[in-house]
């Protein structure tokens, strides 16, 4: 690994991460009637959460 950064998996932001996706992927699929702002709100974080930790692995592994 570069600079002796751990694999992505084991890290707390992937875990945190993923947490978010599964929360939002099942808030997204309740049977919430008429929910429409609180569906758009969990895309919205799911894909946040994503990307912010996309965009930290990507610092880790340059060194920065």
């Amino acid at each position: 690994m570069a600079n002796g950064t751990k694999p992505g998996y084991k890290t707390t932001e992937f875990w945190l991460t993923l947490g978010a996706i599964i929360v939002g992927a099942v808030l997204q699929d309740s049977g919430i009637e008429n929910a429409h702002v609180l569906k758009s709100l969990t895309i919205i974080s799911s894909v946040l959460a994503a990307m912010g930790y996309t965009f930290m692995r990507t610092k880790a592994k340059n060194g920065q």
